[in-house]
């Protein structure tokens, strides 16, 4: 796959990801799929405005609407989940190996801290 496709597609991820609304919504079609009318009831909003929040998660390609006779039914893609799983994963092994390292100079640095003080304790 090539690079910037990827990085385009968690910008439109994590601005997807940013709305507790729409968090809240994954949630929920993360126990399975939902009608649009049962996304909409926990939430004090405007049956425009869920439709607002699915149309971007939609767009996001988080979220699979389908029409299931007069009914529309949201689905979970756990692919664009996976994504950002993916590129947080690699950064996460970057800053342990980056913590790993520092923590071996840290230690070398008291090592020799405390070696330089044991001379300093038998000069004097």
């Amino acid at each position: 796959m090539h690079y910037p496709m990827v990085v385009d597609r968690l910008d439109t991820t994590f601005a997807a990801l940013s709305d507790p609304t729409r968090r809240a919504m994954i949630e929920r079609l993360s126990h399975g799929p939902a009608s649009v009318r049962g996304l909409t009831e926990p939430f004090a909003l405007s049956q425009q405005m869920i439709s607002k929040h699915i149309a971007y998660l939609v767009r996001a390609r988080i979220v699979i609407k389908t029409k299931r006779g007069r009914e529309s039914v949201c689905t979970l893609r756990p692919e664009a989940i996976k994504t950002v799983s993916d590129w947080a994963v690699r950064y996460r092994r970057f800053w342990e190996e980056s913590f790993d390292k520092l923590e071996l100079v840290v230690n070398q640095m008291k090592k020799e801290e405390a070696r330089d003080e044991r001379k300093r304790g038998k000069r004097s």
